[in-house]
């Protein structure tokens, strides 16, 4: 029997608790919204982060042009475009391709999910009109500004990046 080898060329694990106890880790995105990080594949373009949004409305209206899983830790959420809402304990699938609006509810003071995104975000305005734009590469420049002021220190994003 021959055993394989481990390659030199694997990257690390991760594992980090995903709500971290220092509050510094999560970046703000927009006012009352924040991501934690948790990984950055810059191979694939892929990231998985959480989001939490601690004020009811609309987050933002985004299309992705590639496939989102999320799982909803706290709170809840919905789309405008549909009329499901995913709740704690929820899984969702996001086929790509569909614009859709995000809003908390306003009975809802804080929302944490769980995102796996695979390619990148375009904010859109209610015309479908660009207005924004972000993928793995955006997400770590704004986590090392973020870090980097903070005392955390820029390189703190590069334990994320794979």
């Amino acid at each position: 029997m021959v055993a394989i080898p481990m390659s030199s060329a694997v990257p690390p694990e991760i594992a980090v608790a995903a709500v971290p106890d220092d509050d510094r880790v999560w970046v703000p995105q927009a006012p009352n919204v924040w991501f934690r990080p948790l990984m950055f594949n810059t191979v694939t373009g892929q990231w998985c982060n959480l989001l939490k949004v601690t004020a009811a409305g609309i987050v933002s209206r985004h299309r992705h042009p590639g496939v989102v899983f999320g799982y909803v830790l706290k709170g809840r959420w919905q789309y405008h475009e549909h009329d499901w809402v995913a709740e704690a304990g929820h899984f969702v699938y996001e086929p790509p391709g569909e614009i859709h609006t995000l809003e908390v509810p306003p009975d809802c003071p804080e929302m944490v999910t769980f995102f796996n995104i695979t390619g990148a975000m375009a904010y859109v305005d209610e015309h479908g009109e660009q207005i924004g734009y972000e993928d793995t590469f955006t997400k770590i420049d704004m986590c090392r500004a973020h870090y980097a002021r903070n005392g955390l220190g820029a390189d703190y994003a590069d334990q994320f990046v794979r």
